[in-house]
Formats: structure tokens, C-alpha cells, sequence
């Protein structure tokens, strides 16, 4: 079955292109043109990835994608002609896990596509230990074979982007890893400009983990190195 991803655009011209693009890939494309058909189509088909713009008449990209993110963990990648680091931090705040600026690169997006895809339907990846056993540390449990954290014995509605991230670091307890290579880690490609997507996702997680995210328990930041889950 070929995956289905929803690109969502008011400018139809960019929506075809990108459609286009995918669709050499063999990917299965559906198409939006705003944030309130975006929602009604990623409700009811079973969209895989979503690229969305931020500036859409009825509801904005930005928007949009909180309000998916309460339903779905899909990899989402915004496309914007904005390309200040500002707007590129709002959106992965906002839940998306990937930024692209118009003008994009159409082999840059359909790589970024392919590793998205690849992590969310396998999580797993070379550059990390895989076990299905439970590793508790605190109050976190993780599934090693569910790729399900679970806190106070409840389970943490996580992306893909994000449970990859509670992976690398709770098989690896007290180990300080530079943002560098977390992302070549976690979204498989060489980092350039890394430090604030992976700051921003570490951010999703301690809101998601810890009982005061301004004063974290596990996910700690070691200033002028990286980051770390505190070994409990």
C-alpha cells in the first residue's frame, strides 16, 4: 500500500508541483487548501505525513497543526516563505517536526519526506539500541519494544520525532549527548543549525514528563555541551 500524505497549500500551483514531486516517488498525495480542509481530510483518510504552509485563509498552518496534533503523532513539515529563525522555532513549538522555507529545494523535500516516513513507521534506526525490554528510570518507563513511554504509569502521547529522542535517551541514562548528534541520531542527516530544533523538541518533552518543566528532573540541559536524562 503506498503511503499517503496530505499537502496542504492555498497557492494550488505549489500544492501540483509538490503533488507532482511526491507522486514520482510513488507516494499516494492528497491535497488541501486551507487549515479547516486540512483538518477534514487528515480526520478521514489515514495520512501518513502532512507538509503544510503557516499563511492559509480559515484557519492558519500553524493552527492547524496543534489541533491535529491532539488526534495524530504524523510527521508533519512546515513550508513557509518565512525563513526567520523565529518563525522556523514557533512552528516546531506548535508540534511540527520539520521546517522547510519557500523557495524549497525538491530533492531536498522529498529526502526530508523519505526520512520522516522512515522514522515514523520504524522508529528504530543503526544508530540505536534496539530491545524490547522495559527501562525504568524514576517515574519513566519505556517500552523498548511498544516505542511507548510511559510516566506515573500512564502512557505519554509522544510524535515520532519525539519518542526517537526519549529512545536515544533512555537507553543510554546519564549520557550527555551534544545537539549535533542527537539530530544526525534522531533525524538521520548531517547537522547545520541544529541547536534549536532539537532545543525546541526537548522543550515538548519535559512539558510532556516533568512535573515543573522550568526546573526538570530528567531532561537536563549541561550548559555548553548538550543534554542528558538524569539517571534516577
Amino acid at each position: 500500500m503506498k503511503e499517503c500524505i496530505l499537502v496542504v497549500d492555498d497557492d494550488r500551483e505549489i500544492v501540483k508541483a509538490i503533488a507532482l514531486l511526491l507522486e514520482k516517488e510513488d507516494y499516494l498525495v492528497l491535497k488541501a487548501y486551507d487549515g479547516m480542509q486540512a483538518l477534514e481530510m487528515a480526520a478521514e483518510n489515514p495520512v501518513q505525513l502532512m507538509i503544510i504552509d503557516v499563511m492559509m485563509p480559515k484557519l492558519d498552518g500553524l493552527s492547524a497543526v496543534m489541533k491535529i496534533r491532539e488526534q495524530k503523532n504524523i510527521p508533519i513539515i512546515v513550508l513557509s516563505a518565512k525563513s526567520e529563525e523565529t518563525d522556523k522555532v514557533l512552528g516546531l513549538s506548535m508540534g511540527a517536526d520539520d521546517y522547510v522555507a519557500k523557495p524549497y529545494n525538491p530533492a531536498e523535500l522529498a529526502a526530508r519526506v523519505k526520512s520522516h516516513l522512515r522514522r515514523y513507521t520504524s522508529l528504530g534506526d543503526i544508530h540505536a539500541f534496539v530491545s524490547a525490554a522495559n527501562i525504568v528510570n524514576g517515574k519513566l518507563m519505556f517500552n523498548g519494544g511498544e516505542k511507548v513511554l510511559y510516566a506515573d504509569g500512564e502512557p505519554v502521547k509522544l510524535t515520532a520525532t519525539e519518542t526517537k529522542i526519549v529512545d536515544l535517551f533512555m537507553h543510554n541514562l546519564g549520557r550527555i549527548f551534544p545537539a549535533e548528534e542527537i539530530y544526525r541520531r534522531v533525524w538521520n542527516e548531517e547537522a547545520y543549525a541544529a541547536e534549536n530544533t532539537v532545543m525546541v523538541h526537548i522543550r515538548r518533552i519535559r512539558e510532556k514528563i516533568e512535573y515543573n518543566p522550568k526546573e526538570p528532573e530528567y531532561l537536563k540541559v549541561v550548559w555548553g555541551i548538550g543534554y542528558k536524562m538524569e539517571k534516577k
